[in-house]
C-alpha cells in the first residue's frame, strides 16, 4: 500500500486495540464531537475474565462515558480485603464501607467482559466513533500533521494515533520504544469459576499468605469468584494442568460437581513502563505503556486514568484551544502516578509472595501483632499526579476532587456529574455567578465550556462537598474534565486561578 499524500485528514485519532482503555479513550473524544476509529485485530471480543477491579476513580471514568447504570448492574462492592496466614490468623484487614471519593464505592468488583460490552454499545451511539474488528495496523508514520495508519482494511490519515494494543504492544514495538523493568515475575495460576448455586464468601476478597502455596480467592463480578495461585521455586505440580486445578479447589468446597471453570491460565506478572510515552503524535496508552502485579488491582485502573487524562488534551489541541505542547503533560502526570503504584504493588508481592517458611513465620509475627479485631484499615491512599496542569496554590491540587450527590435548582437531584457533566467545573460553596468573575475570564472560561457550579444554593445532601471545603480552608474549587484538582482557593481570588488555567493551556483567546 502506498503512504497517503499530504490532503484531508480522515480521522481526529486512531485508537489502535478495543479493549477497556481504547473503548474509553474513544467514547470520551467521541463524546466531544471528535471523530475516531478504533482497529482490533482481533475478529471477535475476548469472550473471558480478566480485569475484576476497579476503584471509585474508575467508577467516575465510566459514570463519565454515560454507562453509569449498566457497569453497576454487573459489579458489586468490595469492602473488605483480609489476609490471613497458612494456620488462618489474620494478619491484614483492610478497606473502606460506603462510598469512596469519586461517589462510587471505594472498590468494586466485575467481569470485564461484560463492561466490554457496555463500553462497545456506547461506542456504537456515537455518531463519530467507528469500531473495526478484525483490523490488524500493520504500521504506523508521522508524516508532518498527521499519522498514516496502514491497516488490513485499508490506510487511514489521522491527527494523532494512541496505541492501546496490551502489553505486548505493536505500536510500542515499532516505535522502538525502551521499557524500564523492575524484574519483579512471578507466575500464577490464575482460575475464574462459576458456582453452580449462590454462595456467600466472607470476606468477599481474601488473600493466604501460605509458603507452601500463595493464594488469592476474590471475587469475579456477580456469580462469580476468582482464584489464583502461585507456581513455587521447584513446584512439585504441574499448575497448568486440570486435574492439579481441582485438587487446589478442594479446601474451598469447590468440585467438578458444583462449579464450572470458565478460564483458567497461567500468567506471569510484571513490573514496568515505557520510557516513552509520546513520540510525536503517536502516543500509548493501557498496559501498552506499563505493567503492574495485581495485588493492588490497579492494572485496568491506570489505563483508565490514561484514557481520560489524554482524552480532554487531545481535544483541546485538536479544537485549537491549545498548543501541542499540552500533549508532553500526558507522560509527565501519568507516569509518575504509575510508577508509584508499580512501587506499592510489589511491596505488596513481597508480602503476598513469600515461599520460605522461616520468612514466613518472621511476617506473620510482625504483622499479626497490629491487627485489631474491630478495626478496619482505610486503604491507603493514591499518589497525586505528577507535574502538569496544575496550579501550586493550594495543596489539594494534582488529586481526584470529591464527588457527591446534590439538589439543584432547576436541575434536580443525584451525583453532581450526573446533573452538570463533565467538564472544567468551577464549584463554590459561597454565592458565585457569572458576574462574580471579570468579564474577560468569564468570556474565556465559557470559551472552555467551563461552567459554574455555586453549591450554596442547593442542597448538599451528603455533605460531601462542605466537610471537603471546611477541611481545605477554600471556598471555590476548580475542576478538570477528568475529575481532578486544578487548584483550589477563595471566591475573590477565583479570577487569578482560572487565569492561571489558561496559562497552563496556552490558550489562544480573542
Amino acid at each position: 500500500m502506498t503512504a497517503i499524500l499530504p490532503g484531508p485528514i480522515d480521522v481526529d485519532v486512531a485508537i489502535v486495540g478495543a479493549g477497556p482503555v481504547g473503548m474509553t479513550l474513544a467514547i470520551l473524544l467521541g463524546q466531544a464531537g471528535r471523530s475516531v476509529r478504533l482497529f482490533e485485530r482481533f475478529p471477535d471480543p475476548y469472550p473471558l475474565p480478566r480485569a475484576v477491579h476497579y476503584d471509585s476513580e474508575v467508577g467516575r471514568v465510566f459514570q463519565a462515558c454515560g454507562i453509569a447504570d449498566a457497569i453497576r448492574a454487573i459489579s458489586e462492592p468490595a469492602d473488605v480485603y483480609e489476609w490471613r496466614n497458612g494456620s488462618g490468623t489474620t494478619l491484614l484487614r483492610f478497606g473502606d464501607r460506603g462510598v469512596g471519593i469519586s461517589g462510587w464505592p471505594a472498590s468494586s468488583m466485575f467481569t470485564q467482559p461484560a463492561a466490554e460490552q457496555r463500553l462497545a454499545d456506547r461506542c456504537h451511539e456515537l455518531a463519530t466513533v467507528e469500531l473495526h474488528r478484525g483490523a490488524e495496523v500493520t504500521a504506523v508514520t508521522e508524516l508532518g500533521d498527521r499519522v498514516d495508519v496502514r491497516t488490513s482494511m485499508g490506510n487511514v490519515a489521522a491527527s494523532y494515533v494512541v496505541g492501546c494494543d496490551g502489553a505486548n504492544s505493536s505500536i510500542r514495538t515499532q516505535l522502538g520504544i525502551t521499557t524500564t523493568d523492575l524484574d519483579f515475575l512471578h507466575r500464577w495460576l490464575v482460575v475464574d469459576l462459576i458456582p453452580d448455586e449462590p454462595r456467600v464468601w466472607d470476606p468477599i476478597n481474601l488473600q493466604i499468605c501460605d509458603p507452601r502455596r500463595p493464594t488469592t480467592a476474590v471475587s469475579g463480578g456477580p456469580g462469580r469468584r476468582r482464584f489464583e495461585f502461585m507456581e513455587l521455586p521447584d513446584d512439585p505440580c504441574d499448575l497448568d494442568n486440570e486435574d492439579t486445578v481441582w485438587d487446589l479447589l478442594e479446601p474451598w468446597a469447590v468440585s467438578r460437581a458444583n462449579t464450572t471453570i470458565e478460564r483458567r491460565a497461567m500468567y506471569e506478572f510484571r513490573a514496568r513502563w515505557a520510557d516513552e510515552w509520546r513520540v510525536g503524535r503517536i502516543f500509548l496508552a493501557g498496559d501498552a505503556a506499563h505493567q503492574m502485579p495485581p495485588f493492588a488491582g490497579q492494572g485496568m485502573c491506570s489505563g483508565l486514568r490514561d484514557a481520560a487524562n489524554l482524552a480532554w488534551k487531545l481535544d483541546l489541541v485538536l479544537s485549537g484551544m491549545s498548543s501541542d505542547s499540552l500533549l508532553d503533560s500526558y507522560q509527565s502526570e501519568r507516569e509518575p502516578h504509575v510508577r508509584s503504584i508499580i512501587d506499592f504493588s510489589i511491596e505488596l508481592g513481597k508480602v503476598i509472595c513469600v515461599s520460605d517458611p522461616t520468612e514466613a513465620a518472621l511476617r506473620d509475627e510482625a504483622l499479626a501483632a497490629g491487627v485489631h479485631p474491630d478495626r478496619l484499615e482505610s486503604v491507603p491512599p493514591l499518589p497525586p499526579a505528577g507535574d502538569g496542569i496544575f496550579t501550586d496554590r493550594h495543596v489539594s491540587a494534582r488529586q481526584p476532587f470529591v464527588q457527591g450527590r446534590v439538589e439543584l435548582p432547576d436541575v434536580g437531584g443525584g451525583l453532581l456529574d450526573d446533573l452538570v457533566g463533565a467538564g472544567w467545573r468551577l464549584i463554590s460553596i459561597c454565592p458565585l455567578s457569572t458576574s462574580s468573575l471579570r468579564a474577560d475570564v468569564a468570556h474565556r472560561f465559557a470559551a472552555l465550556d467551563g461552567c459554574l457550579v455555586d453549591l450554596s444554593e442547593g442542597d448538599d445532601i451528603d455533605g460531601t462537598y462542605r466537610g471537603w471545603f471546611d477541611a481545605h480552608d477554600v471556598e471555590v474549587a476548580l475542576q478538570r474534565p477528568d475529575g481532578y484538582l486544578f487548584g483550589a482557593t477563595t471566591v475573590d481570588q477565583a479570577d487569578d486561578l482560572i487565569s492561571e488555567l489558561f496559562d497552563h493551556l496556552e490558550t489562544k483567546h480573542d
